[in-house]
């Protein structure tokens, strides 16, 4: 299938998303679609999917002029769209999930339960996914969420997918996996759309790429004939001299220390200190352990068994409110479901643990719930048309600005980012590293969990490799390599 989408516009209200876009996708092709966030990537797709109507500007499929009304008829048209934030039923099972609207029937109207098993047992094996399908989509971790929303998307023998940040969540080995799938696709005719913001992968799967930034379409070039820096340079307007900061920690007092831990069937015995100043990254494969381990330092889960020492003395966290009250930050790496309210504005969640800043005698003081919100809008470069605007309607990037920026402003000891900059584009991860920095320097330990190799190695002091719910090594920022990581985290030595 050939797109080709000439002059695009679009705004909602008096917020102008996209100001004459051009973009083209031929068949058989992997196209990457590249931009800041809120540059208008995602708007781009939607509209061609026929979620939103354009203001203005044409799109020609196969040579004839095409507007799908809605995404279902895009998808009957062989259009796919894997959104990145997923669309999973969480109590469905999984098998209900891939077939949610596309149920497979017997010839007297019963559900072909068997065929359907069939179909969902040969995906998962194409993309080695190994989920039961009785299994309730909400017990999946976020990264087999991930593959779900991928297999449903396969299994809809589309022409065209659109994937939008498909590997946010997935760990290297299940990323290789997916590339295997998508150089399958291609030969098969298939084009991919291939929205993402890790420059690695763009470099390594796609064959063209389109730069977007503020709104409008920057250029388009056949990836053997650019490079990292050009990208950037067009994506943010400026060149990004270093793409991690240079870091001069020098630790001081342990702040906190995690003494034989375990939570049953998630970690066992695990032992840990993070120093003020210290950045400590966590590493390790998807159901390792690293997300168990640090929501139930937080008190969001229960520890069995083992001991939390804040600042020399032994705390008591059952519940995330304890956490808060001895200093402890969490910004989790599900932001749309347990980072933000999405229902409230961008303020109200800034706000909302904060609320005892700006309280007296039971009453807020508007003025200093604004100003604290307007500092922080402008410190972390959030784009929002207002503060009072829906954080659901903010880009994935600026979501997750606004969950960074609500834990901030607690004055934390101890923060714990759980995949701080996942889908957050180049520009916007520097500028997270710099913020986390700077906490550093103002004595705050960091507890870092990434499942990006290059961003361990190049903002950690120490990193922690987790391994089947255990701590499997630990290695110095000068020593370690993605080879000693992986080496740890696959369980050798």
């Amino acid at each position: 299938m050939n797109i080709e989408m000439t002059n695009i516009h679009k705004s909602f209200g008096t917020n102008r998303v996209l100001a004459g876009v051009d973009f083209d996708l031929r068949e058989g092709e992997v196209h990457a679609l590249m931009g800041e966030n809120g540059a208008g990537k995602s708007t781009l797709m939607n509209i061609l999917t026929g979620l939103h109507g354009r203001d203005e500007g044409k799109i020609v499929v196969d040579g004839q002029e095409t507007y799908f009304a809605n995404p279902k008829e895009a998808e009957e048209r062989g259009v796919a769209f894997i959104h990145q934030e997923l669309n999973i039923w969480p109590e469905m099972t999984v098998l209900d999930n891939l077939f949610i609207g596309k149920e497979l029937t017997s010839g007297i109207g019963f559900l072909n339960m068997k065929q359907m098993k069939a179909l969902a047992k040969e995906q998962f094996r194409k993309l080695a996914v190994t989920i039961p399908l009785t299994q309730e989509a909400g017990l999946c971790s976020v990264g087999q969420q991930q593959m779900i929303e991928i297999a449903k998307a396969l299994m809809t023998q589309a022409k065209v997918i659109i994937m939008d940040e498909p590997t946010a969540a997935l760990t290297e080995r299940e990323i290789e996996k997916l590339f295997d799938v998508i150089r399958s696709l291609k030969k098969e005719g298939v084009s991919i759309v291939y929205i993402s913001h890790r420059m690695e992968e763009i470099f390594t799967i796609c064959d063209r790429i389109t730069v977007m930034r503020d709104g409008k379409s920057v250029d388009t070039q056949a990836i053997p004939d650019t490079s990292f820096d050009e990208v950037v340079k067009k994506m943010v307007g400026r060149e990004l001299t270093e793409r991690y900061p240079a870091r001069q920690p020098s630790p001081g007092e342990t702040v906190l220390e995690v003494k034989n831990t375990s939570g049953k069937g998630r970690f066992e015995n695990v032992s840990f200190s993070v120093r003020a100043g210290e950045i400590v990254g966590v590493s390790g494969l998807m159901g390792a352990g690293r997300t168990e381990m640090m929501r139930a330092i937080f008190g969001l889960d229960p520890l069995d068994s083992g001991e939390v020492w804040v600042r020399g003395k032994k705390v008591s966290i059952r519940k995330p409110d304890d956490a808060v009250k001895h200093g402890i930050g969490f910004i989790t790496e599900d932001r749309k479901d347990e980072g933000l309210v999405l229902d409230f504005s961008v303020r109200e969640n800034m706000a909302l643990p904060n609320l005892f800043s700006f309280s007296s005698r039971g009453f807020i003081s508007g003025k200093k719930e604004q100003d604290f919100v307007d500092t922080l809008t402008k410190r972390l470069q959030i784009k929002t048309h207002s503060s009072e605007t829906q954080a659901r309607n903010l880009s994935g990037g600026n979501q997750q600005k606004v969950v960074i920026a609500k834990w901030i402003g607690i004055g934390p000891s101890v923060l714990i980012l759980d995949e701080p900059t996942r889908g957050v584009d180049v520009g916007a991860k520097r500028e997270i590293y710099q913020l986390m920095n700077e906490l550093t320097e103002r004595g705050v330990a960091i507890l870092m969990v990434s499942s990006e190799l290059p961003e361990v190695l190049g903002m950690s002091d120490r990193i922690l490799v987790v391994h089947e719910g255990r701590i499997s090594g630990e290695l110095d920022h000068e020593q370690a390599t993605q080879e000693q990581i992986m080496t740890l985290a696959t369980g050798g030595q």
